[in-house]
């Protein structure tokens, strides 16, 4: 796993429409901690989870898909350990938003899909 560290201060609506939107390929990871300040967003294509946290902007790239689905798995264990609820991953509405859809199905994460 490729991990990227870095400080950008903004706001995470900044990701939300730009780097990490749909339509670059990502999805909205919601958990009870999602704010101005605080997001996460998953790419099944890239294999790649990014969280905006305060400015601090973590980006983890899996080697391959199993690596992916582990990690996706671990992020929802450490939100349920750690008193936060894992609501889910939202791929988004409309054609573009389907096709993120399926992809996560056929890597194997439809449980995990809203």
């Amino acid at each position: 796993m490729q991990k990227i560290r870095d400080f950008a201060p903004s706001n995470r609506y900044t990701y939300d429409f730009g780097m990490c939107s749909i339509s670059k390929g990502f999805a909205q990871v919601d958990t009870s901690q999602d704010a101005s300040y605080f997001g996460t967003w998953a790419n099944p294509y890239t294999f790649t989870i990014v969280n905006y946290c305060e400015g601090d902007i973590y980006t983890d790239i899996a080697d391959d898909c199993e690596e992916f689905v582990k990690a996706i798995n671990d992020l929802k264990g450490w939100n349920e350990e750690n008193g936060f609820h894992f609501k889910g991953i939202d791929p988004g509405i409309g054609k573009v938003g389907d096709k993120l859809k399926q992809r996560f199905v056929d890597i194997g994460l439809s449980r995990f899909l809203h």
